[in-house]
């Protein structure tokens, strides 16, 4: 009896915590989940109050519909190259400011471009890929950036990961921060004493150690990578000529501008199938490659 009434009054302490929390949760995003996966087997233009079920017709299309093929694979090379930029720069960053004695105020500095959105972030680049940029390349003499970038259908992506890389690296540098000085000093001063260098510190003891760190920096950098939207949007509009129309802004004007509901929602069920498993993959080799302190 006491027993139970000891349960009764653990299982009452844990919902008054956690109930509101895992009802907001409840209501705010596994229910739209699985109300959004409903609506994939609708016509649902996204304002009619009717609609009718039309089954596995909403994916027949997004397999035959090349535009949104074309936009995922492109998405797939913005993913790769800056999902590999961010975490370089962010890796070294880290590394170089481990090694500064008051070094806070560059940390901030380079964190703070994080904290921008990306649609006053995209209004900003614009400003200096527009007219900073052009007016520097044109005073100095260099070509390269004598023109806008943003105009230029093979520079405009190139223009787009550097602005990524720019909002994120300072967030990931973070991360590695924490798992640079989580690296046990002991194991350190005996690689010292043993002679390893710096470099070869860096090489074999502290890039095993911080697997951890890697797996977390490049699962987020695919998670935000594949669900870019507000920077490409403010940024580049998908131009020009479509050369930087990644697969959220191709989901979203099926949905909401040409009001096809249904084979955009079924668009974004797919995108979400496919991240799923390359982060499910990213995180399963993640793991192996760990070691123990």
């Amino acid at each position: 009896m006491i027993a139970e009434k000891g349960k009764l009054a653990r299982l009452r302490s844990r919902m008054i915590f956690t109930g509101p929390t895992l009802f907001i949760f409840f209501t705010v995003m596994i229910v739209p989940f699985f109300y959004g996966i409903y609506l994939t087997f609708t016509d649902w233009d996204g304002i009619s109050t009717r609609y009718s079920f039309v089954r596995f017709d909403n994916y027949a299309t997004v397999m035959r519909d090349g535009v949104f093929w074309k936009s995922f694979f492109l998405t797939l090379k913005y993913v790769a190259v800056s999902v590999v930029l961010i975490n370089v720069v962010a890796f070294f960053l880290a590394y170089a400011l481990t090694r500064r004695k008051r070094s806070n105020l560059y940390r901030t500095g380079f964190f703070l471009p994080n904290l921008v959105g990306g649609i006053i972030l995209g209004l900003i680049w614009q400003f200096v890929f527009n007219y900073v940029v052009v007016n520097i390349g044109r005073e100095l003499g260099i070509p390269l950036l004598a023109h806008s970038w943003l105009a230029d259908p093979a520079q405009a992506m190139w223009a787009l990961v550097a602005v990524t890389v720019w909002q994120y690296a300072g967030y990931m540098m973070v991360i590695y921060i924490a798992g640079l000085m989580n690296v046990p000093s002991d194991v350190l001063e005996a690689a010292s004493i043993d002679g390893a260098t710096g470099w070869r510190q860096l090489r074999s003891i502290m890039l095993p150690l911080m697997i951890p760190s890697f797996s977390v920096c490049v699962f987020l950098s695919l998670q935000r990578g594949f669900l870019a939207y507000d920077l490409n949007l403010s940024l580049t509009q998908g131009g020009p000529f479509k050369s930087t129309e990644l697969v959220s802004m191709v989901i979203y004007n099926k949905a909401f501008l040409s009001r096809e509901y249904g084979v955009g929602q079924a668009e974004a069920f797919v995108l979400f199938l496919i991240v799923a498993a390359i982060t499910l993959l990213q995180v399963y080799f993640s793991k192996k490659m760990e070691v123990e302190a």
